[in-house]
C-alpha cells in the first residue's frame, strides 16, 4: 500500500506542482519565511523572560505545514499537537493574535488562556494545538467522521510527532478509521526525537513508522519534508484518496527540528550532537532549498527574496510590540472559555441538564 518516495525532480513534475504559478511559488516561500521569523522573534522574547509556560518551536520544519496547508480546500480541516505555531500561521492566523497568545494577553487567539500549545481558529478549519501526546489523533478522527456523516467531500489532517505513534489513542484511531472508512490523514512529522529520546530508542519498527498502518489495512507513505514539491505531491495523493474514496492514509514526513523539544529543553545538545544540528542547518534547511528552486527556475531574483525576508522580520517584530502593548485578560473572564454551553447560555449551560438526562 505504500508508495516509494519520489525524487524532488519527479515530485516537481507532479500535476499538482505543475499547476503552481510563479506567484504561488513565491507565496510558499513567503509563508515559510514568516514562520521562521515569527519563531525566532518569539524565542528572543521567551529568553528575555516576557513569556511563561512552554514554547515548542517549529524552526526547520516550515516546509511541512506550508506544503500541506497549501493543498487544503473548503471542507478540509486540520488539527495538530503542541508544536502548532507553523500550522497556525500557514492557515492564515495573524502574527499579532499568535504572538499575543504567547505573551498571555487578552488579544491572543485563545484570549491569553492557551499559550504556545493551544492556538485555535475554527473559522479557518483549524482545530488547534493539543498538549496531550496523541490526544489530537482521536479528535482528528472525529472531524473525519463529521465530514462523512454530513456527506461533505473533505479530509481531516491530523498532525502528530514521531513520539506519539506509540500511544494507544493513535492505534485505536487507526482501527476505527479503517473500520468506518473515514477520510482522515495522519501526518507524522518525524523529526527523529520524541522529546529527548531518539526514535531508535523509543520506537520498534521495520522500515518506517508509517508502515505500521499496514497492520490495519490503511494506505501509507513516507517521504522527505525538506522539499515542498515532495510534500505537496505525496500529500495530494492522500487528500485525493480521502475526497474520492473516503479512505484514511498515514503519511510519515522526514524532517528535523533545529531547537530542543521546547525552549526549556536544557539537554538538546546532549542527546544529539552539535555537529548533527549544524549539518541539518547547513545542508537541509527547507527555506534555503526552496530559495534555490525559485532562483534556478527563474521565478524571482535575490533582491525580491531579501525583500520578502525583511518584511517577515518586520511583521514578527511588530507583532511582539503589539503583544507587549496588549492587556492581560480581565480577572472576571476566568470562568469564560471553559465550557461552550455556558458561554452560549444554552439550556444545558444554564440548567446543567442535557437531552440524555430527560
Amino acid at each position: 500500500m505504500a508508495k516509494k518516495s519520489a525524487s524532488s525532480e519527479s515530485a516537481a513534475d507532479a500535476a499538482i506542482n505543475r499547476s503552481l504559478t510563479p506567484d504561488d511559488k513565491i507565496k510558499l516561500y513567503r509563508e515559510m519565511v514568516r514562520i521562521r521569523r515569527f519563531e525566532q522573534v518569539s524565542l528572543q522574547h521567551y529568553q528575555a523572560g516576557r513569556m511563561g509556560g512552554f514554547l515548542h518551536l517549529y524552526i526547520g520544519q516550515e516546509s511541512v505545514a506550508t506544503g500541506v496547508v497549501s493543498l487544503m480546500g473548503e471542507n478540509d480541516h486540520i488539527i495538530t499537537a503542541y508544536r502548532d505555531h507553523g500550522h497556525a500561521l500557514a492557515v492564515g492566523m495573524t502574527m499579532n493574535e499568535c504572538m499575543a497568545e504567547l505573551f498571555g494577553k487578552g488579544t491572543g487567539c485563545s484570549r491569553g488562556k492557551g499559550g504556545s500549545m493551544h492556538y485555535f481558529a475554527p473559522d479557518k478549519n483549524y482545530w488547534g494545538g493539543h498538549g496531550i501526546v496523541a490526544g489530537q489523533t482521536p479528535l482528528g478522527l472525529g472531524l473525519a467522521y463529521g465530514l462523512k456523516y454530513r456527506g461533505l467531500k473533505g479530509a481531516a489532517l491530523a498532525f502528530l510527532g514521531d513520539g506519539a505513534v506509540n500511544q494507544g489513542a493513535y492505534h485505536e484511531s487507526l482501527n476505527i478509521a479503517e473500520l468506518f472508512d473515514l477520510p482522515v490523514i495522519y501526518v507524522i512529522e518525524n523529526n527523529g526525537y520524541s522529546m529527548g529520546t531518539s526514535q531508535a530508542r523509543s520506537s520498534a519498527f521495520g522500515n518506517s513508522l508509517a508502515e505500521r498502518a499496514a497492520g490495519y489495512g490503511i494506505a501509507w507513505d513516507t517521504f522527505s519534508g525538506e522539499d515542498i514539491y515532495e510534500v505537496r505531491a505525496h500529500t495530494h495523493a492522500a487528500i485525493e484518496r480521502a475526497h474520492t474514496e473516503c479512505r484514511p492514509t498515514v503519511l510519515e514526513v522526514k524532517t528535523y527540528r533545529w531547537e530542543g523539544h521546547s525552549v526549556a529543553d536544557a539537554n538538546k545538545l546532549k542527546y544529539r550532537t552539535k555537529e548533527e544540528v549544524e549539518l541539518h542547518q547547513r545542508e537541509h534547511d527547507p527555506i534555503q532549498r526552496w530559495k534555490r528552486v525559485l532562483l534556478d527556475e527563474g521565478v524571482c531574483d535575490e533582491a525580491e527574496l531579501k525583500k520578502i525576508d525583511k518584511a517577515a522580520q518586520q511583521e514578527a517584530e511588530e507583532s511582539a510590540e503589539f503583544a507587549k502593548a496588549s492587556a492581560y485578560p480581565a480577572p472576571e473572564t476566568i470562568f469564560e472559555d471553559v465550557y461552550w454551553e455556558v458561554d452560549q447560555m444554552t439550556t444545558a449551560g444554564l440548567t446543567g441538564r442535557h437531552f440524555f438526562n430527560d
